[in-house]
């Protein structure tokens, strides 16, 4: 029986050339002008100033799930540079969620027990407006330079540590060649049992679900869940958005999905309801509803708590329990995420 390091050994030496989905992601939306003419749109309400300060970033297979000539499509709303991000709010700050003060090594964030995460990289294959880490200093806390090293030893130090979660960015924007060099080497830590990533490549760039990838997968010997980022209906609506999910699944993937409620995007009932059910007939259980993580930038996505919590109990009332989120927020400091009630 040929080994797990062996294995990953194997896909190493493979000589790949340039993927289907690098090229998409090569190939990307960087200009809100760009952006608006592919949908039939005015540049009117665009602001340059604050795509500067945040690049605007979206691949064509998601683009093409906007409804042209729509300004208020929930898909556009998330990722579309507004004036309202230049706009200082009181309570807005650049590390909403204490990133900074639980990083115990090189892109290693310890809050929770039994789990660590790795800020694995900065790169995404979208900029979504409302990120919790859009002023996150990824050039200061990126374990790949180092190429895992620091990151390994301190989950080796750490036999509470059962579950290792990759995060970023994005890390399915890491090449197989990394990823399987990574895996390679967490093998041969014992006392992990789970991996997870968090990721919103299949939904945004489903053509990263790969047959290469695939492979990767099929050689961790521990547990693979994959947390994807869903937030409305319509991104789960193309066939090969439906096909990524299909092929995680069939290679034994638990798929769950976290979501952020957000104004004008998602924070009505039937849009939850609707989110609910399609994930679930794509086989991925709902797991999270956060509410908005108060980075500078975001405010005018917040919904209030208490509209929130009135939400959320009609959508319990249209929905089998299981197929309803927790409604949840990180508060820094707490051992694990805060149910909002």
């Amino acid at each position: 029986m040929i080994s797990t390091i062996r294995i990953f050994l194997m896909l190493l030496s493979k000589q790949t050339p340039i993927a289907v989905w690098q090229r998409e992601l090569a190939g990307a939306v960087r200009d809100p002008l760009v952006l608006m003419q592919a949908l039939g749109l005015e540049g009117r309400g665009v602001s340059t100033d604050a795509a500067r300060q945040f690049r605007l970033l979206v691949p064509h297979s998601y683009i093409a799930r906007m409804k042209h000539g729509d300004w208020y499509d929930p898909l556009l709303r998330q990722v579309l540079p507004l004036d309202d991000e230049l706009q200082v709010v009181e309570g807005f700050n650049y590390d909403p969620v204490g990133d900074q003060h639980a990083l115990v090594a090189e892109g290693v964030l310890h809050k929770y027990h039994g789990r660590v995460l790795l800020v694995t990289t900065g790169a995404c294959a979208v900029h979504c407006r409302y990120c919790f880490r859009r002023h996150f200093p990824y050039s200061d806390s990126n374990p790949v330079k180092g190429e895992w090293e620091g990151a390994l030893a301190y989950i080796r130090a750490n036999p509470d540590v059962r579950e290792v979660i990759l995060s970023g960015g994005d890390p399915l924007t890491l090449s197989d060649e990394r990823l399987a060099l990574f895996f390679g080497q967490l093998a041969e830590i014992p006392h992990v049992t789970r991996v997870r990533f968090h990721s919103r490549l299949p939904i945004v760039l489903p053509s990263r679900i790969d047959a290469g990838f695939l492979q990767v997968i099929a050689a961790i010997p521990q547990q693979v869940v994959m947390v994807i980022h869903a937030n409305h209906a319509q991104e789960l609506a193309a066939a090969d958005v439906r096909q990524a999910l299909a092929a995680l699944y069939a290679a034994g993937v638990t798929l769950l999905n976290q979501a952020v409620l957000l104004r004008g995007v998602n924070d009505s009932v039937q849009a939850q309801v609707e989110l609910s059910e399609n994930l679930f007939a794509q086989r991925v259980l709902p797991y999270y509803l956060h509410v908005l993580d108060r980075v500078a930038g975001a405010a005018h996505f917040e919904v209030p708590d208490a509209e929130a919590v009135r939400l959320l109990a009609v959508v319990r009332q249209c929905l089998p329990g299981f197929l309803v989120p927790k409604l949840v927020r990180e508060v820094v400091g707490e051992p694990a995420k805060t149910p909002v009630i």
